[in-house]
């Protein structure tokens, strides 16, 4: 979160006031640092801290955003990033850890640790519609792709592998 509130503090403060930067999930570790940088970089008129988010509300946050940024150093799975790739929100994304796979092509893969690429790359989303809709159709159709049926089949399948040998 540190390494996103740099890069979007770079950003004009048109292009901040703009498009600000929503930030879902209950405060957890670092939490007082998070808030001492956004008071640092004076972000605190251009970045909403919506705090603990239900799914409903998550569907429509992803539905609507103009992108999903997931600047994460490490991730087990990347659950966020599939969900809102479901609802049809264009995807960036860390290049670490199960990122890659999850996300496919289907997504921007960013070094975390870049703040400068994580920048123009939010003012690309901001203002190239035909690149921000092709990400959003390609993580339609790669989000199709995963499923619990499948988890489970898949799981199934690996534990009679196990059983067998």
């Amino acid at each position: 979160v540190l390494g996103l509130l740099d890069a979007f503090s770079s950003l004009a403060p048109a292009e901040r006031a703009a498009n600000p930067l929503l930030i879902a999930g209950a405060w957890g570790w670092k939490a007082d640092r998070i808030r001492e940088a956004l008071a640092e970089r004076r972000l605190a008129d251009h970045v909403r801290l919506l705090g603990y988010t239900h799914d409903e509300q998550l569907a429509a946050l992803y539905s609507g955003c103009t992108g999903l940024l997931w600047p994460t150093l490490y991730e087990g799975f990347g659950l966020p990033p599939l969900e809102a790739m479901a609802c049809g929100a264009p995807v960036v994304v860390s290049d670490v850890a199960s990122l890659p796979e999850v996300v496919g092509d289907a997504g921007v893969r960013l070094d975390p640790r870049d703040a400068a690429v994580w920048a123009a790359t939010m003012r690309r989303l901001v203002g190239d519609d035909a690149w921000r809709g092709e990400l959003s159709r390609r993580g339609v159709e790669r989000a199709a792709g995963f499923s619990w049926a499948r988890c489970a089949a898949e799981t199934v399948s690996c534990y009679r592998a196990a059983l067998a040998d």
